[in-house]
């Protein structure tokens, strides 16, 4: 999707004079080789076209999209370490702990997770109240009651036969919080004036978080190795539940059809010009990598 380039270039140009401003060690290098390995930037892109659609610059919203994408890069970099999926390669590169070994890919991911609370708190450009609303937001939907919560049901569901209602709860905490918080915090970039619109927010990110992940368990048996970065059946080896197992890859593939269309019903509730989010949503159930 060609519109979100400028977006991804933006958001990697400010993480790259993010890791560069640290003294160089090989925990600043191992940060920097995960943060910078690329990828999609789903999460800072869902900051920037929020708080876009509220007509906030881009220039407010740059740390929150940095935090939120420190936190996604630090989950990665736990999640393929052995003792959790134990993968040997991400975003087309071997993974940071086979890179660095495990004690410095952990330190890795400990210490992005401080630096997004740290861009956060620290920026120039957003007020007080903001700040604390954002730190919280991200703290709620990184920690227990979010992503940590997630991840640790899905390990838990691993080697189980669990039904879709369960597998509905680990996605919506795992993958879906982050997405959420990434809307949310773009919106409130602009303050006070998006309240009435935070419910079809909300309903927006549900829909497209639920999506992603749906359609991240069908290219993991449709997708193509060397577009996605990350070996090819990996479900399968780790014995995971997932959506074409559970209901047939047909099914998942018209399921994500259906969450499209759920999240375009919730912006046209929105008097603001939400194409570029509609745009995304499309991107997300149509993506090959």
């Amino acid at each position: 999707m060609n519109s979100l380039k400028p977006l991804q270039e933006r958001i990697d140009l400010f993480l790259t004079a993010c890791i560069s401003q640290m003294e160089a060690s090989t925990l600043q290098q191992a940060m920097g080789y995960s943060l910078l390995a690329g990828g999609k930037r789903i999460r800072p892109i869902l900051v920037y076209l929020t708080g876009q659609m509220f007509n906030c610059p881009l220039s407010k919203l740059d740390e929150a999209a940095a935090a939120i994408e420190c936190i996604h890069t630090y989950s990665l970099i736990h999640d393929d370490l052995p003792a959790m999926d134990n993968d040997d390669l991400r975003r087309g590169k071997p993974t940071c702990h086979i890179q660095f070994g495990e004690d410095q890919a952990i330190l890795a991911g400990d210490a992005l997770q401080t630096l997004a609370f740290s861009l956060l708190a620290k920026s120039e450009l957003i007020d007080a109240n903001t700040k604390i609303n954002m730190i919280n937001e991200l703290a709620y939907a990184s920690g227990v009651a979010g992503m940590c919560l997630g991840q640790s049901l899905d390990l838990q569901a691993t080697h189980q036969q669990i039904d879709l209602e369960h597998l509905q709860k680990i996605h919506c905490y795992k993958t879906g919080a982050l997405i959420k918080a990434a809307v949310r915090m773009g919106a409130f970039a602009y303050g006070e004036n998006t309240k009435p619109y935070r419910l079809m927010l909300d309903q927006y990110a549900e829909a497209i978080g639920l999506a992603f992940q749906i359609q991240d368990d069908i290219l993991d048996i449709i997708g193509e190795q060397s577009i996605m970065g990350k070996p090819k059946g990996s479900d399968l080896i780790h014995e995971k539940s997932t959506y074409p197992a559970l209901v047939g890859l047909d099914n998942a593939i018209k399921l994500t059809e259906q969450l499209y269309q759920q999240a375009i019903d919730s912006l046209k509730q929105i008097p603001y010009n939400s194409q570029p989010l509609q745009d995304l949503a499309g991107f997300i159930i149509n993506r090959n990598s």
